[in-house]
């Protein structure tokens, strides 16, 4: 029988490219990812990778097997979406991806009220900046700061977040407009909307910092270190000055994303409710 286990882990690596790759998104160490893979080898007696000095490589007949390995693990994200979908009770466990800066803001001052009304729902709050997977079920709902793309969501526009150049005020006094220097995020967001906006006043001027924290660009511009691009809702908190460098500055829109199966579930409809609420809020800061 072929265990599909070894067969799993060979879709995430064939998906992720790399040992080292597949092994964070398993979390697993990439030893096991390559016994995995061996396993399979030897329950099939067919090489599926080249192992190079460096790297592993599909051979042929893997990028077959990939091909239907990868539908075959689609398979089981549909049956597993079927299966919640199917849950008529507001209860149990709802996972939401958002980026950090606008979960801390927006979402966890108002998770009493979340709570209080439907004390059955297990919320599990991913914080991070990439774009999670609906589909392959990273989570069941993500907020976004740009408008879903893929076939098989259904997206709802909840609210418009502005930005703009802040900096300390002592840092705007003592610096002349042509020498000021930049804060950017790293470059796992280097394609973001706020980074090509920056790019496009930087003129040549020198980037002094990059990290991939809103919060730590914030505080970083507070100290003097430069000027940075923040969400109005982090720039407004205190002890920054707005920037203006010639423009009306930026707005990005917030979407609230979730899979076509889960959208009628109601303990994902009650959250999605919730979070819509949450950036409706008098104090969600969209200026």
């Amino acid at each position: 029988m072929l265990d599909w286990e070894n067969l799993h882990y060979f879709a995430v690596f064939s998906h992720e490219k790399s040992l080292s790759a597949a092994a964070r998104k398993l979390g697993v160490d990439h030893a096991t990812v390559a016994r995995r893979i061996a396993a399979l080898e030897s329950s099939l007696q067919l090489k599926l990778v080249d192992r190079r000095p460096r790297a592993y490589v599909l051979t042929v007949d893997g990028e077959r097997i990939a091909s239907i390995a990868d539908q075959m693990v689609e398979g089981a994200f549909s049956i597993g979406r079927i299966a919640k979908a199917g849950q008529q009770s507001i209860s149990g466990e709802v996972s939401i991806s958002v980026p950090p800066a606008t979960a801390a803001n927006f979402i966890v001052p108002h998770l009493a009220k979340l709570r209080q009304q439907y004390p059955n729902i297990l919320l599990s709050m991913i914080a991070e900046t990439r774009i999670a997977s609906l589909p392959h079920g990273e989570a069941d709902i993500a907020v976004r700061l740009s408008r879903p793309t893929e076939d098989d969501l259904v997206a709802r526009r909840i609210g418009i977040m502005p930005f703009a150049f802040y900096a300390a005020p002592d840092y705007l006094a003592k610096t002349k407009p042509e020498d000021y220097v930049f804060i950017e995020l790293d470059s796992s967001l280097v394609q973001s909307v706020q980074q090509r906006w920056l790019s496009a006043h930087l003129a040549d001027r020198p980037i002094v910092l990059r990290t991939n924290s809103p919060e730590i660009q914030r505080i970083a511009a507070c100290a003097g270190v430069g000027v940075a691009v923040l969400p109005y809702f982090l720039g407004e908190l205190g002890g920054l000055a707005r920037v203006s460098l010639g423009d009306g500055g930026l707005e990005r829109e917030i979407w609230l994303a979730v899979h076509q199966d889960l959208h009628n579930t109601p303990a994902v409809r009650a959250v999605m409710d919730f979070l819509v609420d949450c950036f409706m809020q008098p104090d969600s800061h969209q200026i």
